[in-house]
């Protein structure tokens, strides 16, 4: 017998001791003999990925002895392991430069979560009942296998959809290479607050399908329009570094920064000047201050830029952008937009940001275009370096984020259900996506999804989508994967980040790419030859190592010894150059008509909702994918120190003309419909937008998340930006009214006093 597989029965303490003695031998603990040497007392630190957002931040995972429960052959006991204790930084990655954020750091909670599925499951009972029944890996994966060759045999291999969060690197591959083999349509990318907008804008304006990446350590001067670049906006960890950089970094030499929003954010919060604009108006702002500049020849950049040629009237000065003009447009004053014409021109090194609720219009690709083109005017940098540029990309094959919007894919996925194409999905495969929570209840997605004969979930977690699963396949926590990663912001080198597992599986899972490659070799024939590796680090592996032909920070002989280095250091980037321009090869200029000033349009008439309602993303929880981890629902919202709860801001004035306290209940009515939360008075406001964090209101997530707070996508109209198709979740009008009193709201603040507390059955 080898000695992994020995199983030792051992005698524990206390409470087992006192269950045995009442007769319940089942409640017998195994203790398993060790399956790696590990030295107690002594800690090791191994690389690792952030997976809680898509900036691709580097690790490292501070791993000790300790003993752990898990599940090996079937049966659950406990062993001497290496546990995961801590998550820091990796100072070596390009990226996050050893700095790590809350989310960064909860990601420890991923792996040790009371609520993990630890086996496969299939279901019992009625969809979304919650009844499952555990089975063994083997028989999960045949009856898998048999539903994807039954759909091969009836030449229905198009019916087999795929349903995922957008991904960048070899997952992305190796998704996209299994599905072309099978016969199937592309993957569904799916997350709410998509960037199609501004990849697009990018594109028209630079060249590039991809985020921005800002030097910002080199700024003198930067206006932000709505990027919360800061706390949730593109990399907020590397900008971050940079913006300290820019305020504090350089003796004697301080930037200034403006930021233009009509809600206050974190970055917001850290301005030296706050500008409120009308929503969907940031364009014609940003044209307003580049009509000073050119009118006034401000800057010696040539009027007749790449970016400045998507414009209708640049070439001939914007003059139907007059301050004048644009004040009554946006509610900014002409004086101060020719005072930021002034200060932007004049700063030596200045950049234009844009991001968030100003894509999230009907119109955010021309105000996405608006701000490039004052970026392209302004950005010309006291060593003539551009302040804006582009991650490249490492030649790793197709891996790059999906080009279509979120909003327009997911609608063809479920008309095609709900209408009964020809070719509408017969089987489903669900991997970290949760529509039926983050997607509006208009696109109808839960009814879709309810008539898809067979899904399958490889989620670790029960959520309002996965609960519809036929069969759930746990995939390993982060920290037990092979995980690889391309930063697709937050650099100007190039980056591939690599790390192998961190600490042995806790429980009876396997990774996702595994679980496809096993399939793809059960299925043989044409997915077989698409993807010959047996496993995902086989996968990795051939992909990584025609990187060290490239050079870059690893400078090995062999390919063995280069594919070592690449997981010691937590992946492969290119050395810093002594300067840069804009990074990567630009595409050839797409044809596009130049575009002119169109009006936002807004879901419900100013007269039955009078307030513009903005459900912007949460720092802790994102599109709420992450409020199951309790650290995060612990920490305090940086501007309310709200927690454990939902809220709705409002002005001090619009509430004082309602008849709302600090505290009361409050209900948020749209044309979709309506939720109760909590006021939180706010002079970061504009009197007439009301706000919410996003990530509250699951039904279904487990005991930290179900039935806490309410859901703000869930009021939203399924309004689009007119040109990508992508979710407008910043074009509903609301209504308000007061609902109750403080004692009915249950708001949870971590300073100023408690109106209400989790609930007592709930740990915290």
């Amino acid at each position: 017998m080898q000695r992994r597989n020995f199983i030792k029965i051992s005698a524990i303490s206390g409470a087992l001791a006192t269950l045995q003695a009442c007769g319940h031998p089942e409640q017998q603990l195994i203790r398993f003999v060790p399956e790696e040497d590990l030295v107690p007392g002594i800690a090791t630190w191994k690389p690792s990925i952030c997976t809680l957002c898509s900036a691709g931040c580097g690790l490292l995972v501070r791993v000790m002895e300790g003993d752990a429960e898990v599940v090996r052959h079937g049966q659950r006991g406990l062993i001497k392991m290496g546990l995961a204790k801590k998550l820091e930084g990796n100072p070596h990655h390009p990226v996050n430069l050893g700095k790590l954020c809350a989310r960064g750091h909860a990601g420890l909670q991923v792996l040790y979560h009371p609520d993990r599925i630890t086996h496969p499951i299939k279901r019992t009972g009625a969809r979304g009942s919650g009844e499952f029944q555990e089975i063994s890996w083997d028989d999960a994966l045949k009856e898998l296998a048999s539903h994807l060759t039954t759909l091969q045999s009836s030449k229905s291999a198009d019916s087999l959809a795929f349903l995922a969060r957008p991904l960048r690197g070899q997952r992305h591959e190796l998704i996209e290479r299994f599905l072309k083999a099978f016969g199937a349509p592309p993957p569904v990318w799916y997350e709410p607050f998509d960037e199609a907008v501004l990849r697009q804008a990018n594109l028209l304006s630079f060249g590039h399908a991809a985020l921005p990446t800002f030097d910002l350590g080199r700024a003198d001067y930067v206006i932000s329009f709505g990027a919360d670049f800061l706390g949730s906006w593109n990399s907020p960890v590397a900008q971050s570094v940079g913006y300290g950089e820019m305020r504090q970094g350089r003796p004697g030499r301080r930037a200034k920064f403006v930021q233009v929003e009509s809600r206050m954010s974190q970055t917001g919060a850290n301005h030296d000047e706050w500008v409120p604009c009308r929503p969907g108006t940031e364009g014609a702002l940003a044209l307003g201050i580049a009509h000073v500049i050119l009118r006034e020849k401000l800057s010696p950049q040539a009027a007749g830029s790449r970016a400045g040629s998507q414009i209708v009237g640049w070439s001939a000065g914007l003059p139907d952008f007059t301050p004048e003009a644009v004040e009554q447009q946006t509610g900014v004053s002409a004086a101060v937009i020719t005072r930021l014409a002034h200060e932007l021109a004049g700063s030596g090194s200045a950049a234009a940001i844009i991001g968030g609720a100003p894509l999230a219009h009907t119109n955010g690709l021309f105000n996405a275009l608006a701000v490039n083109a004052l970026e392209s005017l302004v950005d010309t940098g006291r060593d003539h370096a551009p302040i804006l540029g582009f991650t490249p990309e490492p030649p790793l094959g197709n891996t790059a984020a999906p080009a279509q919007a979120s909003l327009t894919a997911l609608n063809a996925l479920a008309q095609s259900a709900l209408t009964g194409q020809p070719h509408a999905p017969q089987m489903l495969l669900l991997y970290d996506a949760n529509p039926i929570f983050s997607a509006p209840p208009a696109t109808h997605i839960r009814e879709a999804i309810a008539k898809i004969p067979y899904i399958v979930s490889f989620g670790s977690f029960i959520d309002e989508t996965s609960a519809q699963a036929d069969l759930i396949l746990p995939d390993h926590a982060p920290l037990e994967s092979w995980l690889d990663t391309l930063p697709e912001s937050g650099s100007f080198q190039s980056v591939a980040g690599l790390a192998a597992p961190a600490v042995a599986p806790l429980h009876n899972t396997r990774s996702m790419p595994d679980v496809l490659l096993d399939l793809a070799h059960q299925l043989g024939g044409d997915v077989a030859k698409a993807l010959p590796s047996k496993t995902f680090d086989a996968m990795l592996r051939a992909a990584f190592v025609p990187l060290r032909a490239r050079g870059g920070s690893i400078d090995k002989k062999t390919d063995d010894d280069f594919w070592e280095a690449a997981q010691a250091q937590g992946g492969w980037w290119t050395l810093p150059s002594a300067s840069r321009s804009a990074a990567g090869t630009s595409s050839p200029a797409a044809k596009h008509a130049p575009m002119a000033l169109t009006a936002p349009e807004f879901a419900g008439a100013p007269a039955d909702f009078p307030f513009y309602f903005l459900p912007y993303v949460s720092q802790s929880f994102g599109d709420g994918s992450l409020a199951h981890l309790p650290w995060l629902q612990e920490l305090p919202d940086v501007l309310t120190t709200a927690m454990w709860s939902s809220w709705v801001e409002l002005h001090p004035k619009t509430a004082e003309r309602l008849g709302i306290q600090h505290g009361d209940l409050v209900k948020i009515a749209s044309p979709q419909g309506s939720v109760r939360a909590p006021a939180i008075l706010s002079p970061g406001i504009a009197p007439d937008m009301v706000a919410m964090p996003v990530g509250q209101g699951h039904e279904d997530f487990g005991r930290f998340a179900s039935g806490r707070g309410v859901n703000p996508l869930s009021i939203l109209a399924p309004l689009a930006e007119h040109e990508t198709g992508s979710l407008a979740w910043a074009a509903t009008r609301v209504k308000l009214s007061r609902a109750g009193g403080p004692e009915q709201a249950s708001l949870v603040l971590f300073s100023g006093g408690l109106s209400g507390f989790p609930h007592e059955e709930e740990p915290r």
